[in-house]
């Protein structure tokens, strides 16, 4: 009866990174033979990636994902560059524009003025940029028709895998990294350190987090998104201080904190996408913070495709399917079925409102 109910628990608190984020396209447009929609032969999405690349295991990969998933089921064409330094991004971009693509999307906070600049430039070509919105230089947010910010509340996903990790510490420390300090990667950390802060409360407990501090919004970044070096010595030294749980926010930097884990006994929590199936890890990853980007992206494509654009902010959260903590996979049995019982009421209770997972770096 025990397994049962941490089976049903688990099942609870999974079920987020089986759904796609979003309202689902409606059923009613033409079709081909096949069932696929049919195509609209004057439409073509573009997409640029950052410095990570698309096999970055990561938020590139899953941008990249969705991009394909649209080409396969709208009948689009689809085009992409992959960007190897931070001065590929603008040529990338308008190389795109020249091309006659009817949307580009720009992957990554770091591509967050040089989409901006060009959408100002080429207001017949729609935009959306993934992780990031727009601003002026004074960091006042800034509205472009043409240009849709793809954004995701992921303190909500990171909060129950603090209380997680907090929950499964063997040695009373856990710790978070971050690549560059931007909105986007602060957020994950602000959710971690409350979820183990409300371990701490609901269990008189004293686990302690190494890496952020949330009230000051100061911490551990090596810099950079990928340099797997500078992961696995950061994460070194948090084993060194005796963490035996790390969540990397670096993209592919984080594969060398899983490096640095498998190493030294301990165990990671990925972000972004599903960890244990995109990195050779899976046997160290207790969870992941997931980001649903590559339905976001199919949506974004989809109702673009449609004539449907708009420049409203896409959020996803724990409500809309946006955002999850993946499935446990090699630690589902290890996972007691109180901790499960509990994370599955705290999703429910921030689905509901009732329970605020606070961050000054929510979109």
């Amino acid at each position: 009866m025990k397994r049962a109910t941490q089976v049903t628990a688990l099942a609870a608190v999974a079920a987020l990174a089986l759904a796609a984020c979003g309202t689902p396209p409606e059923d009613d447009e033409t079709t081909d033979g096949d069932g696929a929609a049919a195509a609209n032969p004057d439409f073509s999405a573009c997409m640029v990636s950052d410095a990570g690349g698309f096999d970055d295991q990561s938020f590139n990969q899953a941008g990249y994902e969705g991009l394909e998933q649209a080409k396969a089921d709208l009948g689009i064409e689809v085009s992409e560059v992959e960007s190897s330094a931070d001065t590929d991004y603008a040529p990338n971009i308008d190389n795109l524009v020249q091309q006659g693509c009817s949307l580009v999307i720009g992957v990554g906070f770091l591509l967050e003025d040089p989409i901006q600049a060009a959408a100002e430039a080429n207001t017949d070509t729609n935009f959306a940029l993934i992780d990031s919105a727009f601003s002026d230089a004074d960091f006042n947010p800034v509205e472009l028709d043409n240009a849709k910010p793809i954004l995701f509340n992921t303190a909500e996903a990171a909060f129950l895998a603090g209380y997680l990790a907090a929950g499964m510490t063997e040695s009373g420390t856990v710790a978070t990294f971050g690549g560059i300090q931007i909105p986007s990667v602060a957020i994950f950390m602000d959710g971690f350190v409350d979820g183990v802060a409300k371990y701490n409360e609901d269990n008189d407990a004293d686990i302690k987090t190494l890496g952020w501090d949330k009230d000051a919004q100061t911490g551990t970044f090596t810099g950079d998104f990928d340099n797997q070096a500078n992961g696995q010595n950061v994460t070194q030294g948090f084993i060194d201080q005796g963490a035996d749980i790390i969540m990397p926010v670096a993209g592919p930097v984080g594969l060398g904190a899983a490096a640095a884990a498998e190493a030294g006994d301990a165990k990671i929590i990925w972000v972004d996408s599903d960890g244990f199936l995109t990195t050779d890890y899976g046997s160290i990853i207790l969870t992941s913070v997931m980001k649903q980007i590559g339905p976001a992206v199919f949506d974004t494509v989809s109702e673009a495709s449609e004539d449907n654009f708009t420049n409203e902010p896409y959020v996803g959260t724990l409500e809309n399917e946006g955002v999850g903590l993946a499935p446990f996979h090699d630690f589902e049995d290890a996972v007691p079925a109180e901790l499960a019982d509990q994370l599955a009421q705290y999703q429910e209770q921030i689905i509901a409102g009732d329970l605020v997972v606070e961050s000054d770096n929510t979109p």
